[in-house]
């Protein structure tokens, strides 16, 4: 997206911008309390968070190569959460409705819920190819959260202090110039040692072959061994605080 429309979002009010900050206090507020988190895959990095009556979007994109068969994520959300403003990872036109858009790292609180974006780099030398990356951190139905969304580089101490240990881990696990490959997801994942991973951004039946440089998920699994690893059949689950493992990680595989 470029400069012109992003600015046009901000003016209108549907894009909040508090700039970078360190993170706050994670207190707790009737919308974070206990309670179960649905969540569903809408391909690539995009997913749907919902619960404590608020749906959360991640990273709505424009289907083109590793995404050409997955339909457009148009749907409803109270707040959507970009990780990039790349064709793959921060489409936010079309969207329903008026959504807090949120694109910038930084501490934020909106809908009675508390977001921390931390940014990383988007590519494995300085950031500047693709730009930075923004990894969100929030608590959503008494479930902690951390979506890495296109991190290409290696998680450092301060980012791991930010991230703290993730009930969920959503992280690229496929490869490609501006995401985790393999082995580095491999790493991130013993870095933050959550209890539940997502594997993401990794090449599907939805890919375009000829556009689409991406590895498939098995590379990712292959690597992790000693991980209970579980296949879902279907693009979403259901997690609460009191049926998450104790440890982990467990690795669970959404299909679309």
């Amino acid at each position: 997206m470029n400069r012109r429309r992003f600015m046009h979002y901000v003016q209108a009010g549907l894009i909040t911008s508090l700039g970078a900050g360190l993170a706050t206090q994670w207190q707790s507020s009737p919308a974070q309390a206990a309670g179960s988190l649905s969540i569903r895959w809408l391909g690539h990095t995009c997913f749907l968070f919902s619960g404590s009556g608020i749906q959360v979007l991640v990273n709505p994109f424009r289907p083109a190569g590793c995404t050409a068969k997955y339909p457009s994520p148009q749907t409803s959300a109270n707040i959507v959460l970009i990780s990039s403003r790349l064709l793959d990872e921060g489409v936010v036109e079309g969207l329903p409705g008026r959504p807090k858009l949120l694109f910038e790292p930084g501490a934020y609180k909106t809908n009675g819920l508390q977001f921390q974006g931390i940014r990383t780099l988007h590519d494995r030398v300085n950031g500047y190819r693709f730009g930075t990356n923004v990894a969100w951190k929030w608590v959503q139905g008494g479930v902690n959260v951390v979506h890495l969304g296109g991190i290409a580089s290696p998680i450092s101490v301060d980012q791991k202090i930010l991230m703290g240990r993730p009930d969920v881990l959503l992280i690229p696990v496929g490869g490609s110039a501006k995401a985790y490959n393999p082995e580095e997801a491999k790493a991130a994942v013993q870095t933050l040692n959550p209890k539940m991973v997502i594997p993401t951004h990794y090449k599907t039946a939805a890919a375009d072959e000829s556009s689409c440089d991406l590895q498939s998920v098995d590379a990712f699994l292959s690597l992790m061994q000693g991980a209970t690893i579980r296949r879902s059949g279907g693009s979403g689950l259901t997690v609460s605080s009191g049926n998450l493992p104790s440890s982990g990680p467990v690795i669970q595989v959404l299909s679309y």
